[in-house]
């Protein structure tokens, strides 16, 4: 696996489904993306949190975002901010996701030839609902001082 894989490039199908790397073993090789890159490959994270996620309805949300923030305060007492990054990208992606479907008949934002589809407010009601769910522990992921305080320190001695 080639470092540009690990460091958040996009991986090719030859680098498989999943990294091969255990992230908690070596947290070194993570870099911090704004983004959602890696939330279904940050191995053992994604084991962890992915059955925890959802969007299909309002208490499938709750519950998920819940115990996804549940996860993040584990890690947190943990110091192990790759575990607190990854659960801030599901909680973001719960945001988007749901956001996206609120907007969009099927969460579709193309058509079949590739024209955008002009965003609907509201197309669907309970995904705003669910979109608001997540926002709510992403904000608090967001601004809690220690996740930001170890990703400054993840940054500055891993880049």
């Amino acid at each position: 696996m080639s470092d540009d894989v690990v460091r958040g490039e996009v991986p090719t199908v030859e680098d498989g489904p999943e990294y091969d790397l255990d992230f908690r073993a070596n947290p070194d090789r993570y870099v911090h993306t704004p983004d959602e890159t890696g939330a279904f490959k940050v191995q053992p994270y994604k084991d962890e949190l992915l059955p925890l996620w959802g969007i299909a309805t309002l208490a499938e949300a709750e519950e998920g975002a819940e115990a996804i923030h549940d996860r993040f305060r584990e890690y947190r007492r943990e110091a192990d901010f790759v575990g607190m990054d990854v659960a801030r990208k599901y909680l973001q992606m719960g945001w988007t996701r749901a956001l996206r479907y609120a907007k969009y008949p099927g969460g579709r934002k193309r058509e079949d030839d590739g024209t955008e589809r002009e965003p609907q407010r509201w197309y669907d009601e309970e995904k705003r609902e669910i979109s608001l769910v997540y926002r709510e522990y992403l904000d608090r992921v967001r601004e809690d001082d220690r996740y930001q305080r170890l990703k400054e320190r993840h940054r500055e001695r891993h880049g």
